[in-house]
C-alpha cells in the first residue's frame, strides 16, 4: 500500500517506556502477523519515518504496532504524545518474518520484539494451531497479553534480560526441533537467539528473522 494517512484509534501503555497504537485500517491494507509497517510523521517541520512490526493478530478494521519510547528519541515520545483521531501516514506491509498459517509456532523475541511474538501466538491458537514464545527483557512489557495466552494454553517463558535462553528454547521446540521458527529483536538478541536455537537442536538457517537494528 501506498502512504496513506490514517486515524488513531487509541493509544496505551503497555509498560515501561513502551505503548501500544491502535491504527485505523486504511481500505486496500491487508498484513500477517509479524509483517512492519513506515510511519511517518512531521517532528519540528521535518518529516520522519520509522519501521514498526504489528503486534496484533489481525488487522480487521484496525491493528496495533508496539512502540519502544527512548524519551530522549525524536519520533517515539511523539507517537506516544499522539490522541485519539489524530492522523498519521501509513505504508506497507513490508517484510519476510511473518505467521503462514504453520500448524504451530515458536517465537523468540527480545524488547520490543515481544509484540509480533505476542500476535503471532495469538493468531496462530486462534486458528486452532500451537504456539511457544520464548520472550528475553529486563523489563517486560505486554504482560497481560502474555498472561492471557498462557491462560489460553501456549507456552510462554519470559527470561531476564541477561539469562541463558538454551534450556527455555528447546522446551518451546516442544521435540520439535524441524518445526518454523520466528525471531525478533536487535542485533544483540538475535545472535543469542539463534546460538540457544542451535544448541537446543533447532536449525537457525530455517528460523524467520527480522533485526530491529
Amino acid at each position: 500500500m501506498e502512504p496513506t494517512r490514517t486515524r488513531i484509534r487509541a493509544v496505551r501503555d503497555v509498560g515501561p517506556d513502551a505503548i501500544a497504537l491502535d491504527l485505523e485500517t486504511p481500505a486496500g491494507f491487508d498484513a500477517r502477523p509479524g509483517q512492519f509497517v513506515k510511519l511517518s510523521l512531521d517532528v519540528d517541520g521535518e518529516r520522519l519515518s520509522r519501521f514498526y512490526t504489528l503486534s496484533s493478530p489481525s488487522v480487521e478494521e484496525a491493528f496495533e504496532i508496539t512502540v519502544a519510547v527512548d524519551p530522549e528519541g525524536d519520533v517515539g515520545p511523539k507517537l506516544a504524545s499522539l490522541e485519539l483521531d489524530d492522523t498519521i501516514v501509513v505504508a506497507g506491509p513490508f517484510g519476510n518474518a511473518y505467521y503462514e498459517d504453520e500448524p504451530r509456532t515458536t517465537v523468540l523475541a527480545g524488547g520490543p520484539g515481544v509484540g509480533p511474538a505476542i500476535g503471532i501466538a495469538e493468531r496462530t491458537l486462534a486458528d486452532g494451531g500451537d504456539s511457544a514464545v520464548v520472550y528475553r527483557d529486563d523489563d517486560p512489557i505486554h504482560d497481560e497479553r502474555l498472561a492471557a495466552l498462557d491462560e489460553a494454553g501456549a507456552a510462554v517463558t519470559v527470561l531476564d534480560g541477561d539469562e541463558p535462553m538454551t534450556d527455555a528454547v528447546a522446551d518451546a521446540l516442544a521435540g520439535t526441533p524441524d518445526e518454523q521458527v520466528l525471531v525478533y529483536g536487535f542485533a544483540d538478541f538475535l545472535d543469542a537467539a539463534t546460538d540457544a536455537l542451535q544448541a537446543a537442536g533447532g536449525d537457525p538457517d530455517r528460523a524467520k528473522v527480522e533485526n530491529f537494528g
